[in-house]
């Protein structure tokens, strides 16, 4: 090896952010970003300036995981102060497109009445002329659809924006993501590129093949004054060789919450990525990037929540992946942005859209898209889906956090896919209330009860059952839990033996265990084989 070649450290973070604020799906088309930075960025730090101290407070209550709450060891006042005044004058255009948003939405629920919408558009707010079309349901309730195209080429999709944080990991601490802004502090290196830039590529193949740090510094743009930093963040010490899986089976593998590796000799298959990268201990044993295929062939995506599209594993991740499955949606309703569109914009150009009962066929594997019902709090979000994957005549089914809102739905599906070998069910039952996701893109407060009753749940045991007895599998697994400790900064769930989905997914177990199923919930890391031409038994790992 040359002596000047280095290669990036194991537990270095590159971290998305957008206005210093965690970068995830809803903060990249520019609609609901715009809701998204008055109905949660200045909202929150409006209430931090006004009292810190509450923030402090509430960030110590177990109870208020999750919360609007900004978790910092030693008050940011002035620092939240001068990211707001940065906020309002760089996210103005934003700003006013939340109230031109806000502004068509009273001026449907005041004038829409049934009769023809046409006259109207002389009252669009003159922000959004050529932006959306007015639209009734069959039942003449108004609304609107979003050109969301034309908004990626406006004024209102601003790449200054995007900027990348580096620093060195030695833990899972970390505060909640979208409470919480990434501000200055030592050991931070920040660097204002967006998140298409080539560097991130370069600096991310580094972590398997070494090149010198000057040529990576210029690439980035890193400042003279930061090259001490940066230089911090390599080793010349060389990271362990990906060993090409070349065996006879079908080879599974559990990386944590939804993330699922399937492999054969020909195909790779990474399904919702969030893979813990970074190389410092833990009592938890658990696969990272050092245990991905140097090419991934096809990356499957679920549903478009912050714990399945996490830009963190993904852009490092973007110049091994081949193809990227994304369920279709074009509806152009606010609460369901286009994520083709999205994904395009950020530097991935290998996007295919899936409908459902639409099939993928790539060599021995078929890939097929299954509906995904709730967990969407009744929106009507079509950026959803399920994946049947079947190897030869061995399958698998990925329901996410599918919740079966009406069984004969899976029997229909069944018809067409029959039984299946593997299945994988999300049983986070209790989930959040409509508001701590989707709350910024509403228009007008939604009572309490309301929004309670509405929330963002996975499959309890009853559902669970329906998708076992339906699909009659030979293994059940529960996953996307987010019991993962590296997973608490992006869903706060922390659970006891005595949490519902706890006891509501050991009854399945229990259940599934004693009809002779295999049955278990993962957690941390799991190997499977699986002899898929001949259907024998599975070897567990």
């Amino acid at each position: 090896m040359e002596k000047n070649l280095f290669f990036l450290k194991p537990n270095v973070i590159i971290e998305p952010l957008i206005e210093r604020w965690y970068a995830w799906s809803h903060l990249i088309s520019p609609a609901t970003a715009a809701m998204n930075v008055v109905g949660r960025h200045l909202k929150i730090m409006n209430s931090y300036i006004q009292s810190s101290q509450i923030h402090a407070a509430a960030v110590l209550n177990p109870k208020m995981l999750g919360g609007p709450f900004m978790d910092y060891k030693t008050s940011r006042v002035d620092d939240i102060k001068k990211l707001k005044e940065d906020t309002q004058e760089n996210q103005q255009e934003l700003i006013s497109l939340c109230a031109a948003i806000k502004e068509l939405d009273e001026l449907l629920k005041a004038q829409a009445k049934g009769f023809s919408l046409e006259p109207l558009y002389e009252k669009v707010p003159e922000l959004l002329k050529g932006y959306v079309e007015l639209v009734y349901d069959l039942n003449n309730h108004p609304s609107f659809r979003i050109f969301e195209a034309l908004l990626y080429k406006s004024r209102f999709y601003r790449k200054a924006s995007q900027s990348i944080a580096l620093w060195v990991t030695n833990n899972d601490e970390r505060p909640f993501c979208l409470s919480t802004p990434r501000l200055n502090d030592d050991g931070v290196l920040h660097l204002d590129i967006p998140f298409d830039h080539k560097g991130i590529d370069a600096l991310s193949k580094m972590k398997r093949t070494g090149r010198p740090i000057e040529e990576i510094a210029e690439l980035l743009n890193v400042k003279a004054e930061d090259r001490p930093l940066f230089d911090t963040f390599f080793t010349q010490q060389e990271h362990p060789v990906y060993a090409k899986y070349e065996g006879e089976y079908v080879r599974m593998r559990y990386f944590g919450h939804a993330c699922i590796l399937i492999e054969t000799k020909e195909v790779s298959i990474l399904v919702d990525p969030l893979i813990s990268y970074y190389g410092y201990e833990s009592s938890i044993s658990h696969y990272s990037d050092i245990d991905l295929p140097d090419v991934i062939d096809y990356v499957l995506i679920t549903h478009n929540h912050q714990d399945h599209i996490l830009f963190e594993t993904l852009l490092p991740l973007r110049h091994k992946i081949k193809n990227i499955i994304l369920p279709r949606s074009s509806s152009g309703a606010l609460q369901d942005p286009n994520l083709k569109l999205a994904f395009n914009h950020i530097g991935f150009k290998n996007v295919i859209e899936i409908d459902e009962m639409e099939e993928i066929k790539l060599e021995n594997v078929i890939l097929t898209g299954i509906p995904f019902t709730g967990e969407h709090s009744d929106l009507n979000v079509k950026a959803k889906i399920c994946f049947h994957i079947r190897v030869d005549q061995f399958t698998f089914l990925f329901v996410a956090d599918s919740r079966v809102l009406e069984a004969r739905l899976y029997e229909h599906v069944h018809r067409f896919t029959g039984d299946v070998d593997v299945i994988f069910l999300g049983m986070e039952c209790d989930g959040a209330p409509l508001s701590w996701l989707y709350g910024p893109l509403l228009t007008e407060e939604l009572p309490r009860d309301k929004d309670q009753s509405r929330r963002l749940s996975g499959s309890d045991f009853a559902k669970g059952m329906h998708l076992v007895n339906i699909f009659n599998p030979k293994e059940t697994y529960v996953y996307a839990m987010g019991q993962e400790p590296w997973l608490e900064f992006i869903s706060t769930i922390r659970y006891t033996d005595e949490s519902n989905p706890i006891v509501q997914s050991d009854q399945l177990i229990k259940a599934c265990n004693n009809r002779g199923i295999i049955a278990e919930r993962l957690f941390g890391e799991k190997e499977i084989l699986y002899k898929y031409a001949d259907k024998e038994a599975s070897l567990n790992i």
